[in-house]
């Protein structure tokens, strides 16, 4: 069997419902409220992504886990906040792969090395069967990197401007 083949079998194979078993209802609101939590601190937004495989599409032209997460951050419009701090925690689970995406207001301001090593923090939770501590830990990451570079002022109006659930694929 050539990669190609097993890999469409990996990604027809996992479904939502993997992801829901993975991730149940209580820690997809544990997450959903450490999002919020977060977002009270800083202008940034955070969204996090599970999806269970890819769609025929992208396994068709064999297209990566960042190029899909790349796509998403612009479906999610992340891409379209006030202040360009958009943030996506992207995991597909068919793959076993992460991928975070930033918008380019913080982009700029963060050195690529730090969205590495959460990644691998993420990683090794993951393989430890800790998804909910994992992507809590994420979010945490994240909050520190957008508290530092967006704080919110005293005064200051902070909207929500995405939803705070996690979207499940």
């Amino acid at each position: 069997m050539t990669w190609p083949i097993r890999r469409w079998i990996k990604h027809r194979w996992s479904e939502p419902a993997d992801v829901r078993r993975a991730l149940g209802k209580a820690a997809l609101a544990r997450i959903e409220q450490r999002v919020r939590e977060s977002e009270r601190h800083h202008s940034g937004e955070i969204r996090v992504c599970v999806e269970a495989g890819l769609p025929w599409s992208y396994l068709w032209r064999g297209a990566s886990a960042r190029e899909r997460a790349i796509a998403l951050f612009g479906k999610l419009r992340l891409w379209d906040t006030q202040a360009n701090n958009g943030v996506l925690i992207y995991l597909l689970y068919a793959e076993h792969a992460i991928e975070i995406v930033a918008d380019r207001g913080l982009n700029d301001k963060v050195e690529p090395g730090q969205w590495v090593h959460l990644v691998e923090d993420m990683r090794s939770a993951f393989r430890a069967g800790q998804f909910e501590q994992g992507l809590l830990a994420a979010i945490d990451e994240v909050d520190r990197v957008l508290v530092d570079r967006y704080p919110v002022t005293p005064g200051q109006a902070n909207t929500n401007e995405l939803p705070d659930q996690p979207d499940l694929r």
